[in-house]
């Protein structure tokens, strides 16, 4: 229809029964999109990264220049739409340059786990058909062993800083920048065209790879920075433990510019000390990391009688919290703030951040935010039993957890194997996860599927466990694990790290949880190790434990 000046288009009425047009835009949502809103809205909050020996500072528009150079240097390696670009680095101010210049230009970011072994760095760079490597120098050591399974891929290699080890026909990327224009002509892009490429962290099997959208990256930012999830403020200074490698750091740096909180990157001064150093130079208001590194830091702060005077607030997952852990911190004036997520999930699925309705009762509460806590409103979820069937939300029983939803993945990259036994045909993902939740819709993960020890006819949760051996003034870490008995099909076991001044005594930790729990539940044998494995994200990796001790009670140890 032709519309004189001035005229306005009418929408006619629907037929009856029928749908209607709204006359909303349908603007593609891009990670674009928060990078310029950081430049106009928050143009003098900072990104903040330690860079050698000392402290770099860009405001979000110094930033975005970088991030425009960055891009002409992509295009003048031949980095085109849909090319894989993979990161092998620490959380610092050039990798998160990648996470805005390689999804901008259309190209994929691929983020490898710096911890693999060097087979599955050398497998996940092969599966993505990565077309160039951004490698910090300090790991350039780390990644040459993976390289050198591979010697005749057609790669381009780019090392990030300075450091001491040579990788043979790699580029300078300060080097590649310089020079280069600080704007650049954005390309349009589809909402849906994929952004970032994650892998698993291999428990078993090869990793397994998320492809995640423009689109999902943005909800999935909106969605972790609502006030009873991460509640990510504009006065915020936050520092992400967790690795940009695990997961895009659980969505901080996103959520970070999108509300204009200042971004603190620690590189790979992760050890307590290196932590509370910059927590207080930098006056960091809130942070995310996983149980373990927590653990380091509030034994620090307890050894020196310290306290972090900014921090307010510290989200913990990728393991489940030990009871412990979240009143020890409560008492050094510390939230601790439970969450729990997925790679296949962008990842955060659950908070345990809001207690409004519990305020009647402080142990409720107490013991609510002990649990993984409330789910996301886009994500969908199921809690089935072994047949199918939806169990009650009761607090009590317990099946395995299905969720998909606006950021969950509906299959995994190139791996039609894995892809059948983990997606349904309408979507819903089996998690892995044995959970139940309780009437106020939290959510509380008993087990691994895989992790669960069938002992004489009853299943036993090393969760549980586990957190009931953490509990004991001694332990510092534990991992609860089943191995075969001839007599009970499996039995648990212990792996114990004691903490400093305590003395191996076997027997007296045995008494003290017999006394707190059933005989049948209790570890037969405690084992005191120096370190518990872990995987490249720093979960147990129980596989090596059972592997280790897996013949114990076919030696004469059982009772």
């Amino acid at each position: 229809m032709t519309l004189q000046a001035g005229a306005m288009e009418t929408i006619p009425s629907p037929a009856p029964g029928a749908t209607i047009a709204s006359t909303m835009s349908e603007q593609p949502l891009l990670i674009r999109n928060i990078l310029e809103h950081a430049m106009r809205s928050h143009p003098r909050k900072q990104v903040i990264s330690r860079d050698g020996a000392g402290i770099v500072r860009f405001t979000y528009v110094q930033f975005a220049a970088r991030v425009a150079k960055l891009a002409h240097a992509l295009r003048k390696l031949g980095i085109g739409p849909g090319d894989r670009v993979a990161s092998f680095a620490w959380n610092g101010h050039r990798h998160l340059e990648l996470y805005y210049a390689v999804p901008m230009i259309g190209a994929v970011l691929h983020t490898v786990n710096i911890r693999l072994f060097p087979d599955q760095a050398a497998y996940v760079l092969d599966h993505a058909g990565d077309r160039a490597v951004f490698v910090d120098a300090s790991l350039v050591k780390a990644l040459k062993p993976a390289i050198a399974l591979d010697p005749h891929a057609d790669r381009a290699f780019v090392v990030m800083g300075e450091g001491t080890e040579p990788l043979e026909g790699a580029h300078d990327y300060e080097t590649l920048l310089a020079g280069e224009p600080e704007t650049f002509a954005w390309p349009e892009l589809d909402e849906r065209a994929a952004a970032i490429l994650c892998y698993t962290s291999a428990t078993t099997g090869d990793p397994k790879g998320v492809l995640y959208s423009h689109r999902s990256t943005y909800l999935h930012a909106l969605a972790i920075g609502l006030t009873d999830s991460l509640a990510v403020r504009e006065r915020d200074r936050l520092l992400p433990i967790v690795p940009l490698f695990h997961v895009n750091a659980w969505g901080t740096p996103f959520v970070a510019p999108m509300v204009g909180a200042d971004f603190v990157m620690p590189m790979e001064r992760l050890d307590p000390a290196g932590v509370i150093e910059l927590c207080e130079s930098e006056r960091v208001t809130m942070s995310a990391g996983v149980p373990t590194v927590w653990m380091g830091v509030r034994d620090a702060l307890q050894a020196s009688g310290k306290r972090l005077s900014t921090v307010e607030r510290i989200v913990i997952g990728g393991a489940a919290m030990p009871k412990s852990l979240l009143d020890d911190l409560a008492a050094l004036g510390i939230k601790a703030v439970h969450a729990w997520g997925m790679t296949e999930m962008s990842p955060v699925g659950t908070v345990a951040s809001d207690t409004s309705l519990l305020d009647h009762d402080p142990e409720l509460q107490r013991n609510e935010r002990y649990k993984q806590g409330k789910f996301s409103p886009i994500v969908e979820w199921r809690v089935v039993d072994e047949h199918g069937r939806d169990v009650p939300a009761d607090g009590k029983a317990r099946g395995e957890l299905l969720v998909r939803g606006y950021a969950i993945a509906r299959s995994y990259y190139n791996n039609d194997e894995a892809n059948a036994t983990a997606f349904e045909p309408d979507g819903w993902f089996h998690t892995g996860d044995v959970v139940t939740v309780d009437e106020y819709g939290y959510m509380e993960i008993v087990d691994r599927v895989k992790d669960f020890i069938k002992s004489g006819g009853e299943w036993i949760s090393s969760v549980e466990v586990e957190n009931l051996l953490m509990g004991h003034p001694g332990v510092k870490e534990a991992a609860v694990f089943g191995i075969s008995h001839p007599r009970w099909q499996e039995r648990p076991v212990a792996a114990v790290v004691l903490r400093e001044g305590y003395e191996e005594d076997e027997e007296a930790i045995r008494t003290w949880m017999l006394e707190r729990l059933a005989k049948w539940q209790t570890p037969d044998r405690i084992m005191f190790i120096d370190a518990i494995p872990r995987t490249g994200v720093g979960k147990f990796l129980k596989r090596d434990l059972r592997s280790r001790y897996g013949e114990l009670f076919n030696e004469g140890e059982s009772e």
